[in-house]
């Protein structure tokens, strides 16, 4: 019989780490990993974007010496107290830091990590510097995946999904081509409202909405998973990672959150990654790759697994799931402004300054207002999302 198996892997140097986005979700589940092995993985850079004491405190734990912080006044704040940090410490600030960092030299993967457009310009550094880029803000494919992507092939480097759905269908993908899938199954939990009824969700609170059944989310994450633009988001995000059709992108509700993406062969069958619903397995997943060691968390139980349920998804429900599949296919720079007009309302609505209901009227009326086309450059979608917010900022009256 053939053997399915890859050869032995032989003993491995440790992996040095750069984490963009150290203080958030993603890099506190990321310092876990790290710290579960570290015979394998070194962390030699940090950044986040205000919060540099605990900065300095990872930096402390983990003898790094490479630091940035993004906003102006937590960087002046950091520098002036370096003496929280490590001896020799370099801090550097804004996105000229982020940048640097993405490029260390003794670098051998980038873990990007910070929320919206911030981490798009050091994705490309590390990319155009040859490193491996561990990719967990989907807003980065979502505005410029076809520079994204162009930069990874020219440089000859690895892009490897962070997002526990596109991790999934990476691990479902490997070994097979590409000619051979017919359609990729995304999952979706269906987010904090997926029972109740049409008619309460004019009276959704914040509150409510952060109240996610299955993952520890950052807030603005966990309404876009209550809304389903998330979903959305991420059946972009993975047209470009895997290089497929729109209608090869399809996604399901599965409130149980076991089973992460399916992908579907032309023969008919199919194949699922499964895990719990923990961010440690894809981020481990992608730092370690292609080796598999024990993970942090303890595996699914199946003696207590009482069933996985499966539903389809009513567009008319979600209609951010709607608006972004428009997106996709009419392609150009309406992914980008459909991610920039969510950002505001989301924040609009976190801040009780506009109803939960009013997130898909505020981006429908901003992809309605801005003209879509072709962007030669990354000046132009970057020019793009600045006027979607503008647009959508004027519609939350």
């Amino acid at each position: 019989m053939t053997s399915p198996f890859v050869p032995a892997s032989t003993s491995r140097p440790r992996k040095r780490v750069v984490l963009l986005g150290a203080t958030g979700s993603i890099g506190e589940n990321t310092l876990r990993v790290i710290n579960a092995h570290r015979d394998k993985l070194e962390l030699v850079g940090i950044a986040a974007r205000a919060n540099w004491g605990k900065l300095a405190a990872i930096a402390r734990e983990h003898n790094v010496r490479h630091v940035g912080v993004f906003e102006d006044e937590a960087f002046r704040a950091a520098r002036a107290d370096a003496s929280s940090f490590p001896p020799d410490t370099k801090i550097v600030g804004g996105l000229a830091g982020l940048v640097e960092l993405s490029q260390l030299p003794e670098a051998d993967i980038v873990l990007v990590a910070v929320v919206g457009t911030t981490g798009l310009e050091p994705a490309l550094a590390a990319l155009a510097a040859g490193k491996a880029l561990a990719l967990a803000s989907k807003e980065i494919l979502v505005l410029a995946g076809k520079f994204v992507m162009a930069s990874a092939r020219a440089n000859h480097a690895r892009l490897l999904p962070v997002d526990s759905e596109h991790n999934a269908v990476f691990q479902c993908l490997e070994g097979h081509r590409h000619e051979a899938v017919r359609r990729i199954i995304l999952t979706a939990s269906g987010g904090a409202f997926r029972d109740w009824p049409a008619e309460r969700l004019a009276h959704v609170t914040p509150a409510d909405a952060l109240k996610h059944p299955n993952w520890a989310m950052g807030p603005k994450v966990t309404v876009d998973s209550a809304t389903l633009a998330n979903k959305g988001l991420e059946l972009i995000e993975a047209q470009w990672l895997f290089g497929l059709q729109c209608d090869q992108c399809t996604t399901v509700l599965h409130p149980q959150s076991i089973v992460h993406s399916l992908v579907e062969f032309t023969d008919g069958a199919l194949l699922a990654q499964l895990c719990p619903p923990s961010m440690t397995f894809p981020i481990q997943h992608a730092l370690l790759h292609p080796e598999r060691v024990n993970g942090v968390e303890a595996p699914l139980d199946f003696s207590r697994l009482i069933g996985l349920e499966f539903r389809p998804v009513d567009e008319t429900r979600f209609p951010m799931l709607r608006l972004a599949r428009h997106c996709m296919r009419i392609g150009g720079v309406a992914p980008a402004v459909f991610n920039a007009a969510n950002e505001i309302a989301v924040a609009a609505f976190l801040a009780h300054r506009i109803p939960y209901l009013a997130i898909p009227r505020v981006v429908e009326q901003t992809l309605d207002t801005i003209t879509n086309f072709e962007p030669g450059d990354l000046a132009a979608v970057l020019a793009t999302d600045s006027e979607a917010r503008r647009v959508a900022t004027s519609r939350l009256a």
